[in-house]
């Protein structure tokens, strides 16, 4: 019999901040603050979604921004933060990444500093109330302009000490260049910060070579269109740069039919290390063990398999190197134990 994926420990590096709530608390926080959810929102069930088109991601992205509208007090957040953990914890995860852009919440939450200070500090308490280890990956959004980006990058590196790891860049990457954004880019790694920007989901190969060659990535978030070329998958597997693949999210957004397309086999069998991540659990409908479960359903990966996507997760992570350790030496007793 398989093992269960739900216990095999792993690291969880692409979740976005407000699409990681959990559908009842984005009802109840609507009905709190009197916000009109479409049907797509409200329905029960995850919105039917394709973005590959500009209409489409359209759509998607105002479906995002209404349910962080109603992300509006400070416990809004801490409660969001807490279920997002607690909701990882359940699926085996030991270290969270969590994505925000706190230009988003800034306007609600007092401005961008206080707003930044208020999701550090719900992160630190749930975890340190769920035991699971979390910190902040603070995201630009690449339809604003680079200098919003370049204060972002300062901002981020200024509370490097109290739990942001990461820089990244989101949203729709067919629009603007990434070199746009090279300079804060420059800010983030010179301040220590990791950089993961997003790349290869709507675009293809190009978008990566681009977040590699002009933003200096050592993790490329999603990256799944590096399998369409072969000298770029070399590339990512000599350098060991780590693509954040989200298999829901790829299929819910059309860039792959169906989850057999998603190319899980090509970047693992090219050596391509791989962190599986939920991306966006409020629109797509599964979190984090799903991923592991379509990797195994639709993909044929073995428990052995599974527990090397587990390690890579790790080894990709910015978890401290004790934290780390233990993680892989569960995750090696997660294989040892009997099917």
């Amino acid at each position: 019999m398989a093992r269960d994926v739900h216990l095999l420990p792993k690291a969880h590096l692409h979740l976005h901040f407000t699409g990681s709530m959990r559908p009842a608390t984005l009802l109840e926080l609507a009905d709190k603050y009197g916000v009109h959810l479409p049907e797509a929102l409200s329905g029960g069930e995850p919105p039917r979604l394709r973005a590959t088109d500009e209409r489409g991601w359209f759509r998607f992205q105002r479906l995002y921004d209404i349910a962080r509208s109603c992300l509006r007090e400070p416990e809004d957040i801490q409660r969001l933060v807490r279920e997002a953990a607690e909701e990882d914890v359940r699926d085996g995860s030991g270290w969270l990444e969590i994505q925000v852009d706190p230009t988003s919440y800034a306007p609600r939450l007092g401005g961008l500093i206080p707003a930044l200070e208020i999701i550090l500090d719900a992160v630190e308490t749930a975890s340190r109330d769920t035991g699971l280890g979390m910190r902040v990956l603070v995201a630009a959004n690449r339809m604003k302009h680079p200098l919003e980006a370049r204060t972002l990058a300062r901002l981020a590196v200024r509370y490097a000490d109290r739990g942001v790891i990461g820089f990244g860049l989101s949203n729709d990457e067919r629009r603007g260049f990434a070199r746009d954004f090279d300079r804060a880019f420059a800010i983030a790694r010179e301040g220590g910060l990791l950089a993961a920007p997003h790349g290869g989901e709507l675009s293809g190969p190009s978008s990566v070579r681009d977040c590699l060659d002009d933003l200096g990535a050592r993790r490329v978030g999603h990256g799944v269109r590096a399998a369409e070329d072969p000298r770029l998958l070399r590339r990512l597997a000599e350098r060991q740069v780590t693509c954040e693949v989200c298999p829901a999210s790829n299929v819910a957004l059309g860039v792959y039919e169906k989850p057999e397309d998603v190319p899980l086999r090509t970047l693992y069998e090219a050596g391509v290390p791989m962190a599986l991540g939920a991306d966006d659990p409020l629109l797509f409908g599964s979190r984090l063990a799903a991923q592991y479960e379509l990797a195994r359903e639709h993909h044929g990966f073995t428990d052995a398999e599974l527990a090397e996507l587990a390690r890579q997760s790790v080894r990709g992570s910015a978890a401290p190197k004790d934290v780390a350790a233990r993680l892989l030496a569960d995750i090696d007793a997660w294989l040892a134990a009997a099917g």
